[in-house]
Order: C-alpha cells, then sequence, then structure tokens
C-alpha cells in the first residue's frame, strides 16, 4: 500500500536549502537526476521517493537535492521528462518559491536529433533545434531534418 501525503513527510526528513522537484512522473527520478548530473560521487543530500502515491496523478517520484537551486536549462530539461513536475525551492525550511515546468516551444541544444544523418549530428558547429509540436504527450520535431521524438525522450538528452 502506498503513502499518503502525511505519511511521507513523517518519512522524509525535510530540507533547510535547496530544490524539491514534485509530481515527477512515476519511474522518471532516475532520469531527473541525470538530468541533474547526480551521481555517486555526488556530495550533497539527495532524497528520492519513487511509485509515491498522488491524488494528483495516482503515482509519482519526488526528487530533493540539498543546497542546491535548478539552473533554467536543468529546469526545461526536466520539462521535457516531466512535464507539469513542480519545482519548490527551500530556504531555512521555507518554500519561498514554487513554480510548475513548462515546456519551452523550442529547444536548443539539450536533446540530439534520432535522426544519426542529421546536420545536428555531424562535425558542423550546429546545435540541435527541437520545435515543440505537442506539449501533451511531448512531440517534438528537428528544425533541420524534420525528424520526430515522441517517446523515450530522456534517451535523446545530450
Amino acid at each position: 500500500m502506498g503513502l499518503n501525503d502525511d505519511e511521507m513527510k513523517l518519512r522524509v526528513t525535510p530540507i533547510g536549502n535547496g530544490t524539491v522537484i514534485d509530481h515527477i512522473p512515476a519511474g522518471q527520478a532516475l532520469n531527473v537526476l541525470k538530468i541533474l548530473g547526480i551521481d555517486r560521487t555526488t556530495e550533497a543530500t539527495i532524497s528520492v521517493l519513487m511509485n509515491v502515491a498522488s491524488r494528483r496523478s495516482g503515482r509519482k517520484d519526488v526528487v530533493k537535492v540539498e543546497d542546491r537551486e535548478l539552473k533554467e536549462e536543468e529546469v526545461n530539461k526536466i520539462s521535457l521528462i516531466a512535464p507539469g513536475a513542480t519545482i519548490n525551492i527551500i530556504r531555512d525550511r521555507k518554500v519561498v518559491e514554487k513554480r510548475t515546468v513548462d515546456i519551452p516551444d523550442l529547444i536548443v541544444g539539450v536533446l540530439r536529433c534520432p535522426n544519426p544523418s542529421c546536420i545536428s549530428n555531424t562535425s558542423e558547429p550546429i546545435k540541435s533545434h527541437l520545435l515543440v509540436k505537442s506539449k501533451n504527450p511531448v512531440v517534438l520535431r528537428c528544425v533541420y531534418c524534420e525528424q520526430t521524438i515522441v517517446e523515450n525522450i530522456a534517451d535523446y538528452l545530450i
């Protein structure tokens, strides 16, 4: 049986300063860690909750990162795999900023085009440019070759 919000708060220590990424689709927390560059060598305290009961979405993941506020580029990457996730900035144990991530209309240099022959995948000094054709579900199209990405978006992160 899953935990409700009150039980979850009792089992996970609140952070004093840092970022809480909430409402991540179940199963995507590890991709969020990848986006943030968090691995075994990271010294910050990280809390990862997976498959937590959620009234809003049924099941969700949550990632808490002590002593770190996310960069806009990181938030944009997270929006691709967790549209609708909530970013909470914590300072002195209080939420000082809360916002829902939103996918930008154009994604530059964040994902590689799935077409290996695309000019953005060659040695040319060109960053990938993907247009957002749909936000729910996420559908992206390469500006250069018109190849689309409709699933497994995390596989194309640069």
